[in-house]
């Protein structure tokens, strides 16, 4: 696979105007990444922009704490999906992983794959790996999937830390080949993204992705 077919090209921030939205719509389309990353409110003006276009829309669900009810969850979920998403990037509930609460874990991933399948659509879980010890990745990747997650993600980029390429490895390593891996959060550099897919990142979260094509351009 191609590397540009590796990366959601990603803003996330809050301030993130319409104008730069469109920015972000015409350099996935001049790349062609999989996808663009964005905000559930920025959805429908990014199908507007990609119309035409292979280019994916993925949104956050429960973004960036994972805190909110299994309920609000679905909710967004299935409201993101009739706007226009085609991929939904959750944060799981970290807290209650920390507190082995393993059952609401399950059932808070389970029930937003559920809604995301029935409409046919992809979900990643993202798992905050900066803020989970080595054993808690493990058991938050075995969770995810027990409850039927087409990916696990390592970072949300908003926390204390981005994906480290050991982390990477670990949930390549829990998941086996059945389930996408992907790798967020400080990758700036085509170095850095070719260490993640050689740990066994099938998927780079990025807002950089325009750089790292360059760099990668450069080469050739």
């Amino acid at each position: 696979m191609k590397l540009n077919k590796y990366i959601d090209h990603t803003l996330l921030k809050a301030d993130a105007t319409q104008e730069s939205i469109k920015e972000l719509c015409r350099q996935a389309k001049e790349y062609d990444f999989m996808s663009v990353c964005i905000n559930s409110s920025n959805i429908e003006l990014a199908k507007e922009e990609l119309k035409g276009t292979d280019v994916k829309i993925c949104t956050v669900i429960g973004f960036p704490l994972g805190a909110t009810t299994t309920e609000s969850k679905v909710f967004e979920t299935t409201d993101a999906i009739e706007k226009g998403a085609d991929e939904v990037d959750m944060v799981l509930n970290i807290g209650a992983l920390k507190s082995k609460n393993f059952d609401i874990v399950l059932r808070d991933i389970s029930e937003v794959a559920k809604a995301a399948h029935n409409k046919g659509k992809i979900l990643k879980v993202i798992l905050e790996t900066c803020l989970l010890e080595k054993d808690e990745i493990i058991k938050a990747c075995q969770l995810s999937k027990e409850a039927g997650a087409d990916f696990v993600k390592t970072s949300t980029g908003f926390s204390t830390g981005g994906a480290k390429e050991e982390d990477v490895a670990l949930m390549r390593k829990t998941v086996g080949d059945q389930m996408g891996v992907k790798a967020s959060g400080g990758i700036r550099t085509l170095e850095k993204a070719r260490l993640m897919i050689e740990n066994g990142a099938t998927r780079l979260g990025v807002s950089a992705g325009v750089q790292i094509m360059e760099e990668l351009e450069s080469e050739n």
